[in-house]
């Protein structure tokens, strides 16, 4: 599953949303953000090869304000632990899951090369405050991978709240991870939150077939 989620994450954040407004449907959202984001890693992927921190800087600048980490976050870390959690915990968690996502498919898109990608139509009831974005990425050996967003509309804004690609719950597959890892280490929640970058550090680099 992880090697399927890391082959199939090479264009992730080529739709993630970057001018979001009310004006605009979510769909909407997503095709703007598709043409911006790539012509600026076609431009600078080498210089962003090069300076891996400048990439990741890039990626905060433009991506964390249309991305729900606080959302997400919860969502990973459930209702079941969140609400054992101090308000300084919380903030620890987020802060170190925000850099290790960045981390995560920021070096994945440094892989993407020209794939096609086509957004399809939303789903979703009109004037509702979430919304499915579905995609379609092809890749160089002709395979096509289907990707989903899920978005919702939070301070008048669409942010980005899941993703699935190719079948695999990307919030689901984290939300197991972070489970797992308080069973390891015995519900101590201090050091999940501390050691959470090297988890996913293990993910993206996992090899295993899916």
């Amino acid at each position: 599953m992880i090697k399927l989620l890391r082959n199939s994450v090479l264009v992730l954040l080529a739709a993630l949303p970057l001018f979001a407004s009310a004006a605009q449907t979510a769909t909407e959202v997503v095709e703007t953000a598709t043409n911006t984001l790539l012509a600026d890693l076609k431009a600078n992927k080498e210089q962003y090869r090069a300076n891996p921190d400048e990439f990741y800087a890039a990626l905060n600048r433009i991506l964390l304000p249309v991305v729900d980490v606080e959302g997400i976050s919860r969502g990973v870390m459930t209702v079941r632990f969140s609400r054992k959690a101090t308000p300084e915990q919380m903030t620890r968690f987020e802060e170190n899951f925000k850099r290790s996502l960045m981390q995560f498919y920021g070096n994945a898109l440094l892989e993407y090369n020209n794939e096609d990608v086509r957004v399809l139509p939303e789903s979703g009831k009109p004037g509702a405050d979430r919304a499915s974005v579905n995609m379609e990425i092809t890749g160089s050996g002709g395979a096509v991978y289907p990707l989903t967003y899920t978005m919702v509309r939070k301070n008048n804004t669409w942010v980005m709240r899941n993703l699935i690609i190719n079948g695999i719950n990307v919030g689901k597959l984290f939300r197991d991870q972070f489970a797992e890892q308080m069973q390891v280490k015995n519900n101590d929640l201090d050091k999940v939150i501390d050691s959470w970058a090297d988890v996913v550090a293990k993910a993206r680099n996992a090899k295993g077939d899916a």
